[in-house]
């Protein structure tokens, strides 16, 4: 089953007509209203935001579902405009899986989400088990970091950045890989992002915040082995 909350009536049953000549389940809503009350009847596979809605916006929509255990690991995608790509970025730190923007059109939608229902069928899969180094501990399933033995505090994009450092080890990762890894292969941010965040993930963790090397001239790394 995939939700989708968009205030315009044409778009939104447009989205649920294509979803459903897919081979998808869909349902519609016009905000958050009638979204959350589904919600606790029906857990969906996937969520379809509009940025723009009428009293509770797309984007805080979003951090009540990471908020919420029982929502923080469901997929949800952001419909925004074309401009908007200040939302683009906070939605994508707020826990974004992916955003579409509009005018879109409908098959690179399916796409989208079809994309996006694969991407978390095979993290569902995985045997996530804590990822370590030195006073770094990082538990994927439970979203939690361990910074010298304190708990430490990250946004979603903070805590996919620091996962994929811990996840290679000792490699010199690109400001392009990182991107393309943590933001998304069609991010159309610059590599900036990645040296702003860094920043705040660093100052974030403190003194093991120091673990994350740059290298000049290529991107960063940590360390160069698990302990």
């Amino acid at each position: 089953m995939i939700y989708c909350v968009e205030d315009d009536d044409a778009i939104r049953e447009l989205i649920v007509y294509a979803l459903r000549s897919s081979g998808l389940e869909a349902r519609g809503f016009t905000d958050g209203g009638g979204f959350f009350p589904a919600l606790a009847e029906e857990l969906p596979e996937l969520a379809l935001l509009d940025v723009m809605l009428p009293g509770e916006d797309g984007l805080r929509i979003l951090r009540r579902l990471r908020e919420d255990e029982r929502t923080r690991g469901l997929p949800v995608l952001l419909l925004t405009a074309k401009s908007a790509e200040f939302d683009k970025v906070l939605g994508l730190d707020s826990g974004a899986d992916d955003y579409i923007t509009k005018p879109f059109g409908v098959m690179e939608m399916i796409a989208r989400v079809k994309a996006a229902l694969r991407r978390a069928g095979q993290e569902k899969a995985k045997m996530e088990k804590p990822l370590r180094f030195a006073s770094l501990t990082l538990y994927p399933e439970q979203h939690r970091v361990l910074a010298a033995g304190q708990e430490t505090r990250l946004t979603f994009k903070e805590f996919a950045l620091l996962q994929y450092l811990l996840a290679n080890v000792g490699l010199a990762l690109s400001r392009d890989q990182i991107l393309t890894a943590v933001w998304g292969y069609d991010f159309e941010g610059e590599t900036r992002t990645v040296d702003m965040h860094i920043k705040t993930l660093r100052q974030k963790l403190g003194p093991p915040g120091e673990l994350i090397e740059t290298i000049r001239g290529i991107g960063y790394k940590i360390g160069g082995r698990y302990e």
